[in-house]
C-alpha cells in the first residue's frame, strides 16, 4: 500500500518533462511537497477528451466513484490504492481502468515495514521512561518512598523513502486511474487512485505491495493515446519497476503525521541513525 509520496517539482518542470499541452494558467498547486497525503489536491496528467493530447489537471487523492450516492459514502474504505489484480473485475476500478487512466508525477514514495518482513517495523534503540510511584505507608505507619518504575516507551516506527536510483534528476510517474463524481449542484469532483502491484525484490523486504511506476516509453500506452493496432487494455504493464533501478533509504518517522512537511522528511534524524 502507498499512503504517502513526495513530489519536488513545480508546474513548469512537470509540464516540460511530461510534454503536457494546453493552457496551464488555471492549474494552481504549491511548490515542493515532501508529504503528499490522501484527500489532498494533486497534479495528474490525463488524455484530453477533445484533442487526445496530454493535459495537466488537479485531482483529489482517493477515488469517489461515479456511482456513489454521496461524497462520503466510501470514506471508510481505502480508495487511494487500486490493486492491479482487481482492475478488471472490481466495480470500483474496472470502468476507470478501461476509460480513465492517468499519470501521477512524483519524486518518491514512503513505505513503512510490515510485521514479519526482513526489516523490522521499529527501531531497536527505544528509550525508557522512569515514573514516580509515589509514597506509601508500611505496616508500622512509616511513610516510605516507592521505587521508581521503569516503563518502556512506545516504539518508533521505521519508515523508508523509495525512489529511482537517479533521484532528483527528473520526476517519474505512478500509474493512476481517475473518476468523476457529479455533485448535487451539478459540478464534478475529480479524484484519483494509485495502482499497486506486487513488490520487486527491493521493496519486498518491507512490504507486500508497491505503487506501479511506469517507464516513459509506456506513458502514452497507459493514457490510451497511442493504441496502435492493439486495442487491448495495458494489462501487460502491471508489473513492478526494476529493483536495480531503484533505491530505498531510511526516512524521517515524522512523515507519519500529516501536519509535518519539509525537506527534513526525506532524511533519517541523526538521533535514530545506526538503530537498524
Amino acid at each position: 500500500m502507498c499512503g504517502r509520496y513526495y513530489s519536488l517539482f513545480d508546474k513548469q518542470q512537470i509540464a516540460q518533462h511530461f510534454h503536457v499541452h494546453g493552457n496551464l494558467k488555471d492549474v494552481v498547486f504549491p511548490g515542493p511537497d515532501y508529504n503528499v497525503t490522501p484527500d489532498s489536491m494533486q497534479p495528474v496528467i490525463c488524455r484530453n477528451r477533445e484533442t487526445g493530447e496530454r493535459e495537466l489537471v488537479m485531482m483529489r487523492w482517493g477515488i469517489v466513484p461515479w456511482f456513489a450516492k454521496t461524497e462520503i459514502e466510501f470514506k471508510k474504505l481505502s480508495t487511494i490504492n487500486a490493486k492491479s489484480d482487481r482492475l478488471t473485475d472490481s466495480k470500483m476500478w474496472r470502468e476507470p481502468f478501461a476509460k480513465r487512466r492517468c499519470l501521477v508525477p512524483a519524486s518518491g514514495l514512503y513505505e513503512w515495514p510490515k510485521e514479519g518482513k526482513a526489516i523490522s517495523q521499529f527501531y531497536d534503540q527505544v528509550p525508557t521512561v522512569e515514573e514516580e510511584a509515589g509514597d506509601f505507608d508500611n505496616l508500622f505507619g512509616t511513610s516510605l518512598k516507592a521505587p521508581k518504575k521503569t516503563k518502556r516507551a512506545k516504539g518508533i516506527k521505521r519508515v523508508f523513502k523509495v525512489t529511482l536510483a537517479d533521484e532528483g534528476a527528473t520526476p517519474f510517474a505512478f500509474a493512476g486511474i481517475w473518476d468523476s463524481w457529479k455533485r448535487p449542484d451539478g459540478t464534478y469532483l475529480e479524484t484519483f487512485a494509485l495502482v499497486t502491484t506486487e513488490p520487486n525484490e527491493l521493496v519486498a523486504q518491507i512490504q507486500d505491495r508497491l505503487a506501479l511506476i511506469l517507464h516513459p516509453k509506456d506513458y502514452d500506452r497507459w493514457l490510451g493515446i497511442d493504441k496502435g493496432d492493439d486495442p487491448r487494455l495495458p494489462i501487460d504493464l502491471l508489473h513492478p519497476f526494476d529493483s536495480d533501478k531503484m533505491k530505498m533509504l531510511p526516512a524521517n518517522p515524522a512523515v507519519g503525521n500529516v501536519n509535518n512537511n519539509g525537506p527534513e522528511m526525506l532524511d533519517e534524524p541523526d538521533s535514530l541513525s545506526g538503530s537498524l
